[in-house]
């Protein structure tokens, strides 16, 4: 499944059509957005602990280059190395480095948004290097040969049924007669996954947070694989964004809550795993070698600009499940390996604007992205900053065109006039019901994809102006 973020309102129309999508989306982003606002309900402070979040996250932020120096220091002293990466070629390569230097050939990964923005499994597995999703979700999508459509659900776009038939047709699963159960299909997914876990000689994470003054890389996970994956394989490799780091353990307190109750609305995630360096003499497991590796790929051309405050996201997904926009598309839509109102943010700055035109307009910046990120990142006022930014990429003739509309409705007589013509006008292009169906010339844009209510015959200015000459008639008399 190609990746091509400026095909969105093509991909859009195609999902607003697809049934099993919809039936999907209404279940899966709806439970999710409803059990974040109960647990975010019973949680005393909430909003306090949310500012908290956003403090904690910003001071990381600020003190960027200082933490990042202040983490290398600590992995290295505890018997790590730290690997920089610029972009995504040069983080790909540099695990392909390790594999070769320990003669790695297969490896087991757990849930990672990083690695899928490095598209790192085709690569390695290019180089003769095969890679495992562990997480259930990731698991599914690696066996359907797709993509994630959420940042932390990857198949929020599917059903039950559908995953149970790619497992009988793929994996050999024992067909259900009667009603799917999911219990069935995880404990057979655990049982196929457990195996590779002692077959594996590496393992590879993320990272949800870097705390800087021990440099503990922080990950959480509902399942375990994260730790099951780095805890009996000799060589794990985390690979971690730079924007990820927090300067203090109490910092990373708050954190590990908001996050908890924004993704899934559990008050803590099932598994907090905290990753210090290579496994000590008398520890009975772990790594005997341990990399980090952190990647840049863009973070940088970001940080100190006017949307640097996109780096603060924790990837909680929360923005995504309560976005009407993505509730009804989903997130393939989007063509980008982060989806949603943050991805319609980050995606067109990692990758360049002109890469992602479509996303910043696919939203109908009602809020409710803002209200429901657990670290208030205002993703409305970014959204509205790339649109201005692309209208300022657009050709003189187009601006000239905005300048004449702006000008002509500035001025009362050319508007009633505009109006009065397009009313004349409107009947040629409209339906039977009425509305208009096709704009003439580029204003067809609009009417690709949406309805336009016709021109009314009479204005509000004519209609008052017809009630306030009948009222001053009638107190005449």
């Amino acid at each position: 499944m190609a990746l091509d973020a400026n095909r969105f309102a093509e991909a859009a129309s195609r999902a607003l059509q697809d049934k099993q999508l919809k039936a999907a989306l209404d279940h899966n982003a709806r439970l999710a957005d409803a059990t974040r606002i109960k647990s975010m309900a019973a949680t005393t402070g909430a909003e306090t602990l949310r500012q908290q979040g956003r403090g904690a996250r910003l001071r990381g932020l600020a003190q960027l280059p200082e933490l990042l120096e202040q983490t290398e220091e600590q992995i290295t002293a505890r018997g790590g190395q730290v690997l920089w990466a610029r972009d995504a070629d040069e983080a790909n390569r540099q695990v392909l480095a390790i594999c070769q230097r320990h003669g790695l050939r297969f490896g087991v990964k757990s849930k990672s948004m990083v690695t899928e923005e490095l598209h790192l499994v085709p690569f390695l597995e290019k180089h003769g290097v095969r890679m495992l999703e562990t997480d259930l979700g990731e698991f599914v999508v690696q066996v359907d040969e797709s993509r994630p459509s959420h940042i932390v659900a990857p198949i929020m776009h599917m059903k039950k049924e559908g995953i149970h038939k790619l497992f009988v047709e793929k994996l050999g699963m024992e067909p259900m007669e009667d009603d799917i159960d999911p219990q069935v299909m995880t404990r057979f997914a655990r049982q196929y996954l457990r195996r590779r876990y002692f077959e594996a000689d590496f393992g590879i994470t993320g990272g949800n947070f870097i705390i800087a003054e021990t440099g503990t890389i922080a990950i959480t996970t509902n399942e375990g694989n994260a730790r099951l994956g780095t805890a009996l394989q000799p060589v794990h490799v985390a690979i971690v964004g730079i924007e990820k780091v927090i300067p203090t353990w109490e910092d990373y307190a708050t954190l590990v809550q908001t996050l908890a109750r924004s993704a899934t609305g559990q008050q803590l995630s099932v598994y907090s795993t905290l990753y210090n360096g290579p496994a000590l003499s008398e520890e009975g497991d772990g790594p005997q070698h341990y990399y980090v590796i952190l990647v840049d790929n863009g973070r940088s051309d970001i940080y100190g600009t006017q949307y640097s405050e996109a780096l603060a996201c924790i990837r909680c997904g929360a923005c995504l499940n309560t976005c009407p926009v993505y509730q009804n598309v989903g997130g393939h839509a989007y063509g980008a390996v982060y989806p949603g109102p943050i991805g319609s943010v980050i995606t067109p700055l990692l990758t360049g604007v002109e890469n992602a035109t479509p996303l910043p307009f696919a939203s109908s910046l009602c809020g409710a992205c803002k209200a429901a990120c657990p670290v208030d990142i205002n993703i409305p006022d970014m959204l509205l900053g790339l649109r201005h930014d692309l209208q300022e990429e657009q050709s003189p003739l187009w601006r000239l065109g905005m300048q004449a509309w702006s000008w002509s409705f500035s001025h009362p007589l050319l508007y009633e006039t505009g109006r009065k013509v397009s009313a004349a006008l409107s009947g040629a292009f409209s339906g039977e019901d009425g509305k208009l169906r096709s704009l003439p010339g580029p204003l067809g844009a609009w009417t690709e994809h949406r309805d336009f209510p016709p021109f009314p015959q009479e204005s509000f200015h004519d209609w008052w102006r017809r009630e306030r000459d009948g009222q001053s008639g009638q107190d005449g008399d």
